[in-house]
């Protein structure tokens, strides 16, 4: 990446689920602070499992990291509970959005300071930054989450980690079942967030063209294993990534990004 030293680094992990079946073989990925760095590749890539093993969630789905290593500010992370990395300013947004569907738009912001202990001036100025950047929030504030859009419930979702007052946010799938023009408002609010208030963001997205327009970094898994990494510039100008993850085709029908790079080392060779 940069010359920056990173403030999220994963060595080599291996991640098994049910003691038995291998996900992850040998990630190693790094997170500037204050960057974006997208997580790409397709549905059962790994990518959720690599958030997971970041934010300590794989026990609930019987994973555990058994190679590797991961640190944040330059601590061992791996024995810490989700709850301690809140603390330490590590929040995870899951897939699918998991609002709580009986509590109102409001209720759900404010569970998100559940560990802060903070003050309700501290509480409130919260509550209106996160109404600041998500002003459809505001009007929605008293429906109950159950009754909102799809659009809305993300929004709710990651103003909740906003709440906590995190340093580094892992989002996962932001885009998945929203239309094109939310998809659109969420990803600028990433990256205003990003930019003014200097939250870090690790992301994992099926939809490589909206990732690498906001992500300055960006690496490709495919099948548990890093295919590919590069600036975000460099991956939209790559042409086995525009062939297969960007919907720029060649013609040939091919069905994994290493079957691709397969393809473009045989043509090489037969020119």
């Amino acid at each position: 990446m940069t010359a920056a030293s990173p403030v999220l680094t994963v060595n080599g992990i291996e991640v098994i689920y049910n003691h038995v079946i291998l996900v992850l073989k040998g990630v190693s990925l790094a997170l500037n602070k204050g960057g974006i760095v997208a997580l790409l590749g397709g549905n059962g890539a790994g990518k959720t499992t690599t958030l997971r093993a970041v934010s300590n969630l794989l026990k609930g789905e019987r994973g555990e990291v058994t190679k590797g290593s991961i640190e944040y500010k330059g601590e061992r992370i791996e024995a810490l509970s989700p709850a301690d990395l809140v603390k330490r300013g590590v929040v995870q947004v899951m897939e699918g959005r998991h609002c709580f569907a009986h509590l109102t738009i409001e209720e759900n912001l404010l569970s998100g300071a559940y560990t802060r202990n903070a003050s309700s001036g501290d509480l409130q100025a919260s509550l209106d930054k996160v109404y600041n950047y998500f002003p459809r929030l505001k009007t929605r504030r008293h429906s109950q989450a159950a009754y909102t859009s799809g659009g809305e419930q993300q929004m709710c979702a990651i103003g909740r980690a906003l709440m906590a007052n995190p340093e580094t946010i892992l989002l996962d799938e932001p885009s998945m079942g929203l239309a094109p023009q939310i998809v659109e408002e969420v990803f600028h609010i990433v990256q205003d967030l990003n930019s003014r208030e200097g939250v870090s963001f690790l992301l994992a997205e099926q939809n490589t063209n909206v990732a690498l327009r906001f992500a300055q970094y960006g690496y490709i898994l495919e099948n548990g294993r890093i295919v590919m990494d590069g600036t975000a510039e460099d991956l939209r100008n790559n042409e086995d990534v525009k062939e297969f993850y960007l919907g720029v085709s060649s013609g040939s029908e091919r069905s994994s990004f290493k079957e691709v790079k397969s393809y473009r080392r045989r043509k090489r060779w037969l020119a």
